[in-house]
């Protein structure tokens, strides 16, 4: 669902278009990061470390972070 007129939405990726790939990327990283601090923000107080970035990443991919399987070139 959309309720941005398309004249509105030509406008804002016109202007998107004409920043450098440098500028998009860091606005990306930069929209990622405040999301991520949202996320955080509503995570339950006293976790570890540990079970923070679980959670985080859990929130951010639907699903649990596996720490047994190990990724590379000899992962089975």
């Amino acid at each position: 669902m959309t309720d941005t007129p398309p004249e509105i939405e030509r406008i804002l990726r016109d202007k998107l278009m004409a920043l450098s790939g440098e500028e998009r990327f860091l606005m990306g990283a930069q929209m990622f990061d405040s999301a991520c601090e949202m996320v955080k923000a509503s995570l339950p107080r006293g976790l570890s470390e540990s079970e923070q970035r679980q959670q985080l990443f859990k929130r951010l991919y639907g699903k649990e972070l596996d720490l047994n399987n190990h990724y590379g070139p000899h992962a089975g």
